[in-house]
């Protein structure tokens, strides 16, 4: 898993997403209050946000857009409904969980739900094919 997360407040505005996604490579912003992750916010999910905005591009589409992202809350965009993973979960059930449910990330948890890490399947890719020492 990756322990350094990423994350945003409830009450951050889609902009501050917007400038996450845009200055790091990642996909997944988990949203976070008090340690406690209330919700996920993927790039595929802002990109579907920012599409439907404007159907046209048109001069004052870029501006429209940026308003908007000022305006809206992570809590109003994020998914709700998460499944989450304890550290000491298996890498099996963690990959059960990606495949059934075609999710790319999963947060980590401890037993008070606080946020420990993120698992992505590009995690999970990086340690099934790791090099091993001979």
């Amino acid at each position: 898993m990756t322990k350094t997360v990423i994350t945003v407040s409830p009450n951050d505005n889609m902009e501050k997403v917007h400038q996450i996604f845009q200055e790091r490579n990642i996909h997944h912003v988990p949203v976070v209050e008090d340690q406690k992750v209330l919700g996920m916010i993927s790039k595929s999910d802002y990109f579907q946000l920012l599409h439907g905005f404007t159907l046209f591009k048109v001069a004052k589409s870029n501006a429209y857009n940026q308003a908007i992202m000022r305006s809206l809350l992570a809590d109003e965009v994020m998914t709700k409904r998460l499944a989450t993973l304890h550290p000491e979960d298996s890498i099996q059930m963690a990959a059960d969980f990606f495949r059934e449910n075609l999710f790319h990330a999963i947060p980590i948890v401890d037993v008070h739900g606080d946020l420990k890490g993120i698992l992505t399947t590009y995690d999970l890719i990086n340690y099934a094919f790791q090099e091993t020492e001979l």
